[in-house]
Formats: C-alpha cells, sequence, structure tokens
C-alpha cells in the first residue's frame, strides 16, 4: 500500500482504542491519527487480526466512549508496529 497517496487527510490523535473480534477477545492500543476513511493505530502487545479481517472498534478520550457503540472497521494493513483500520 502506498501510504503517500491517501485519499483523506489525516489528523494526529492520542487515545485508547478498543478492538475486538471473536478470534483475538479484545485488545487496547493507542491510536495515531485519524481521517474520514479510517485510523490508525500502534500495535501493542499481543496477538492482532491479518488485514482484511473486519473488527469491532470503540474509540476512547479521556472522559469516556467517543462512540458508545462500536464501529466496523477492516484492518487494511500491518507495517512497522502499526495498523491501519478503515471505516466499513
Amino acid at each position: 500500500m502506498d501510504l503517500d497517496k491517501r485519499a483523506s487527510i489525516r489528523k494526529s490523535i492520542n487515545t485508547r482504542v478498543q478492538i475486538s473480534h471473536p478470534s483475538f477477545g479484545e485488545v487496547t492500543v493507542r491510536s495515531k491519527d485519524i481521517s474520514d476513511g479510517g485510523l490508525s493505530v500502534y500495535l501493542g502487545e499481543g496477538g492482532f487480526p491479518p488485514a482484511g479481517t473486519a473488527v469491532d472498534v470503540l474509540i476512547r478520550s479521556l472522559n469516556g466512549p467517543v462512540n458508545t457503540q462500536s464501529v466496523k472497521m477492516e484492518v487494511r494493513y500491518i507495517q512497522a508496529g502499526v495498523a491501519g483500520l478503515k471505516f466499513l
């Protein structure tokens, strides 16, 4: 994937992101940036589903969840300790 040819402008964001999937349960990671099309997160310890997997995502602020219901996203890439997620 050519990361320099993005369709949407990315904005840095530093918040907790809760990602869940039946194959690995739930993991909480830190966000890197967000755009109209998706979100990138720093990979933490433990497992993470491969590219192409649909996951449920909750974005959390210091005061609680940004979205109260999880949103469906697709893992688009995993590269150099970062995963790119696309809104579905």
